[in-house]
């Protein structure tokens, strides 16, 4: 098939292994120093730079791609280290590859960069928009009005990928480029402004977390805040009061989005108690059903057999040479007999009749998503009748 992407493989003895490693979607050319590199960048057209960390002045080469195109780079590393990982992200790289990482995941983080490129040029134009206003809209009102609005809209969010969305609104109204993650009870949520992720920026994020709620480096900063990290790109590191006004107004964002994530959790967890409760009644009213057949079939053998016993021994007592004082006392006792085993069977028949009646309310009860407060009321007193 025809190669769908074409990249550049940029360093020195990992050119032939990496190229090895690529599929046949990706057509690859091999280039050793900067000159060649930028050259073949202005002439063609190219995805993405695979670049080896053992060719001398890397970072510097990055620099120079980043400076004059806009095409990801990703850095090939012999190692896995985070202190090499900042480096390569401080130098404007886009993802960091260790050798292990080649192994699986190669052609899900190239692909995932030119996919992510691909988005975020259709918002390139909205993006500049947004930072030609930026600091017009931070001013103290307007700045009240954004996180009120985004407190307001964020009660609505019924999941993890739309609260997403509803922060980059907001982060929007301040001209910032962000990289959000979400850590529920339940998942891990990393995205961009475009909704996807990127590897390497979530791989900052998760590494950063516990950090403090302010980690600084260059004109980016990482702010945690429990259950949720924001990594501001374009933090303006000249100016102090607007660099101090948007940590202060992206912060109480960030209280916002985590109270948000702790309720989606609570709302997760009751629906699948909800779902628990409910799986467990089906079971139960199963259950219940088969000793409910199985002990009408006991209480009608019990009487059965009362009855043919009674009606054995009255034809019997006439050969048994008894007295008719004798014949009376034992007449009365098996009438006694057949009386109470019949109050039996009929205490039985009503309680089969309560459980019955608190199995169809439970039943009714599950049927809908909306607890029904009459239902319940109905099953609490099926259950005292029970007691």
């Amino acid at each position: 098939m025809d190669a769908r992407y074409s990249i550049i493989l940029l360093g020195c003895d990992s050119h032939i292994s990496l190229k090895n490693q690529l599929d046949e979607s990706f057509e690859s050319h091999l280039i050793k120093d900067e000159a060649s590199c930028l050259q073949a960048l202005s002439a063609s057209s190219y995805q993405l730079v695979l670049a080896d960390m053992s060719c001398p002045s890397v970072f510097d080469i990055c620099q120079n791609i980043k400076s004059s195109f806009e095409i990801p780079v990703i850095f090939v590393s012999s190692i896995d280290s985070n202190e090499e990982r900042l480096a390569a992200y401080d130098c404007g790289a886009d993802d960091y590859l260790s050798i292990e990482d080649l192994k699986t995941e190669l052609h899900g983080r190239l692909e995932r960069l030119i996919i992510n490129k691909i988005a975020n040029d259709q918002l390139k134009m909205q993006l500049a928009q947004a930072t030609e206003m930026a600091y017009i809209a931070m001013s103290g009102t307007s700045d009240l009005g954004v996180n009120i609005q985004f407190l307001l809209d964020v009660n609505k969010c019924g999941n993890l990928d739309e609260l997403g969305m509803r922060v980059f609104q907001a982060l929007k109204s301040y001209g910032l480029s962000c990289s959000l993650q979400m850590r529920s009870q339940f998942v891990v949520k990393n995205m961009e402004a475009n909704g996807m992720s990127k590897s390497l920026e979530s791989k900052l994020l998760s590494e950063m977390k516990d950090q403090g709620r302010y980690v600084d480096f260059g004109h980016r900063s990482v702010m945690n805040y429990e259950s949720v990290s924001l990594l501001v790109k374009n933090m303006p590191i000249d100016d102090e009061k607007k660099y101090g006004a948007i940590k202060d107004n992206v912060f109480s964002l960030l209280q916002g989005i985590d109270a948000r994530v702790k309720a989606l959790d609570t709302l997760d967890s009751l629906a699948l108690e909800k779902n628990l409760v409910r799986s467990l009644t089906i079971k139960m009213k199963d259950l219940m059903s088969s000793v409910d057949e199985s002990y009408q079939v006991v209480m009608k053998d019990i009487a059965a057999v009362v009855e043919d016993m009674a009606d054995s021994i009255e034809g019997s007592m006439q050969y048994l040479g008894m007295s008719e004082e004798q014949e009376t006392s034992l007449q009365t006792t098996i009438e006694l007999a057949i009386v109470r085993t019949s109050k039996v069977f009929n205490e039985g028949l009503n309680l089969d009749k309560d459980l019955h009646q608190f199995l169809v309310h439970i039943d009714g009860l599950f049927k809908t998503d909306k607890i029904n407060p009459a239902q319940m009321t109905k099953i609490i007193e099926s259950l005292e009748k029970l007691a």
